[in-house]
């Protein structure tokens, strides 16, 4: 099986200012003339990590990453306004003419999956390939699938979703998300950190196939777990901002670009049902259900994402 590249450090790191507010964080790595590819991170929120460099061969890409409105060391933190996936869209191609880039490959996991759809069907022009792993659309099914009593999750991980469900109190329990929304939203720092952990740690430990309902998870960190809850709980109460089933709808625009899908047998985040409507839409992208939970940092599809961007290289680098 594949691995990731070994580690690596930026060659270049950027601020760029993409309006009168934000300002983002972007990282340059590998080859810089390379094949261009942009990875979009998850969460939305969360922000690149230092492993996300190493889906790549950096002798072959020149591997871009930002992390978006709010996010990691973008400013102002978790921020909200001005911030929807049409404003992130826009940023990615801010960033690319920034650049002087005509077209790159574009690399998007979980959240970052449905940001990549959005893009490429915005601008498939600009797309010469696209790597999707643990496919999220944005549907009402999708969002109450993980984060509402009426969804299906909390069969799965019960001992976690105890703790996710206890704070808050069963008055509010109709619909949890604008309940975590209204702590997420206070003015009170203590009570926005302490629905922040909350949150995170219901998603974050819910990532990976072996499962410790014990373990914190990966949203723990005070500063991580503001930009991710409330950068999530602000998306999802707005549908991601997304017209019904828009990226299932506007697929035929983008199904000429070769595309590598894959899924978590077990994903109980993003769960499986997605990426099959995606793939059942867009035949002719290579659609793989490997066995793993939702975490890009699972072997089996470490192993298909690598082989997809080699695979991509080899064709156009």
């Amino acid at each position: 099986m594949r691995e990731l590249y070994p580690e690596i450090q930026p060659y270049r790191t950027h601020r760029l200012a993409v309006d009168d507010l934000h300002e983002l964080h972007i990282e340059e790595c590998g080859n810089p003339d390379g094949l261009p590819v942009i990875f979009l991170h998850g969460g939305p929120g969360a922000g690149v990590s230092p492993y996300h460099r190493r889906f790549f061969d950096p002798a072959r890409y020149r591997i871009v990453l930002f992390d978006q409105r709010g996010a990691g060391k973008s400013t102002p933190h978790a921020e909200l306004r001005d911030n929807t996936t049409w404003h992130l869209v826009a940023d990615i191609e801010r960033i690319r003419e920034h650049f002087g880039i005509d077209r790159w490959v574009v690399f998007g996991g979980s959240w970052g999956s449905t940001l990549a759809l959005a893009y490429a069907q915005a601008h498939p022009q600009r797309c010469l390939g696209l790597v999707l792993r643990g496919i999220f659309l944005g549907r009402p099914g999708e969002l109450r699938w993980f984060n509402e009593l009426d969804g299906g999750a909390r069969w799965i991980f019960p001992e976690r979703w105890e703790r996710y469900v206890a704070h808050i109190p069963e008055a509010e329990r109709d619909h949890l998300t604008e309940a975590y929304w209204r702590r997420l939203d206070s003015e009170d720092p203590a009570v926005r950190l302490a629905a922040a952990q909350a949150w995170g740690y219901w998603e974050g430990g819910s990532t990976t196939l072996i499962h410790d309902p014990d373990e914190a998870g990966n949203f723990e960190e005070p500063h991580l777990a503001i930009s991710v809850a409330r950068a999530e709980a602000h998306y999802f109460r707005h549908d991601v901002f997304l017209e019904p089933d828009q990226l299932l709808r506007d697929v035929g625009r983008i199904r000429h670009i070769p595309a590598t899908i894959v899924q978590g047998r077990y994903d109980v985040i993003c769960p499986v049902k997605s990426a099959y409507d995606l793939a059942q839409a867009w035949p002719e992208a290579e659609f793989r259900v490997v066995l793993a939970g939702h975490s890009a940092a699972d072997p089996a599809i470490v192993d298909v994402l690598v082989a997809a961007t080699d695979a991509l290289a080899d064709r156009f680098a």
